[in-house]
């Protein structure tokens, strides 16, 4: 699997009788999984769909997926209920026979209660299935166009982040030409000044030429470089393999911090101290663009 974004958007329209709706479905970055949804009212199976759907699909990110869906508007349509007419027109008849009463107008007829009757415009649970069906398929249509989407900010983000990898690299090589006398100078400084110090550097007592060697080695960043260096190739490895790679780089990206830090701590040079914090400013751009990655 290609590098993944975390942000991105995708809609997708659908139909069905005389239903149709509108699904939107889109993500920002999150540590973890997060899914918000809303759909319309009697289809509540929508939102588990919704959810799993995610899950299958996507590891971190903050997503949001709505429905929008309406019935065509049934207002107007009505219809006559014979039989409750039949039965105002046998009551009306006696009356008109005994002279009581004169022939009922049609217009007041339909006027009385529950002669015209507005049409049903519910749903039977077989159509209501099959509507809520056809707006799973649509949902999931929506929810792998966000993939995609996604795929596309993480194919714009893999030069990116391995651009800032190989500025790393370079850095940490210009580190270890920089690096390679410090032992022996810090070794040499402290000797030295130890000797204008007491004026007769013959006679420096064993214990500081000790301490001076101990100062020499708490001062060699091997150790360190050698970690940024490992951490280069692993993160080359998490861009370049097939799982989702956001929180693996997200750790690595920590752990370049942790060694560049030491580095300048450690640093007993002008030019080794300016590389460690060019440094330090590359890895925090990495970091920034890592947290994009699902």
């Amino acid at each position: 699997m290609a590098i993944s974004g975390m942000t991105g958007f995708a809609r997708r329209d659908g139909a069905l009788g005389a239903w149709t709706w509108s699904v939107e479905a889109r993500s920002v970055n999150g540590r973890n999984l997060e899914t918000r949804f809303r759909g319309p009212p009697g289809f509540d199976a929508l939102e588990r769909l919704a959810r799993e759907s995610a899950q299958a699909r996507f590891q971190r990110g903050q997503l949001t997926v709505g429905i929008q869906a309406r019935r065509a508007d049934s207002a107007g349509a009505v219809r006559v209920n014979v039989e409750q007419l039949e039965r105002y027109i046998d009551l009306a008849e006696r009356y008109v026979r005994q002279g009581r009463a004169a022939l009922p107008a049609m217009d007041g007829l339909y006027g009385l209660r529950g002669v015209i009757e507005a049409a049903d415009d519910s749903d039977d649970a077989e159509v209501r299935a099959e509507v809520e069906a056809a707006m799973g398929l649509c949902l999931a249509e929506a929810l792998d166009a966000l993939k995609f989407a996604r795929l596309e900010e993480g194919a714009a983000l893999t030069p990116v982040l391995g651009g800032q990898i190989d500025r790393i690299e370079d850095l940490v090589a210009q580190a270890e030409r920089e690096a390679a006398g410090q032992v022996e100078a810090v070794r040499e400084r402290f000797a030295r000044r130890l000797g204008e110090l007491l004026d007769d550097r013959t006679n420096l007592d064993a214990l500081v030429v000790q301490e001076a060697a101990v100062l020499a080695a708490k001062a060699d960043v091997r150790e360190e470089l050698d970690r940024l260096t490992s951490h280069v190739a692993a993160a080359r490895g998490l861009i370049a393999g097939d799982a989702a790679a956001g929180r693996r780089l997200d750790f690595l990206a920590q752990e370049f911090m942790r060694e560049a830090n030491t580095l300048c701590s450690k640093s007993a040079t002008i030019a080794l101290t300016a590389l460690g914090l060019e440094l330090k400013a590359v890895i925090d751009q990495f970091r920034e663009q890592v947290a994009n990655v699902e």
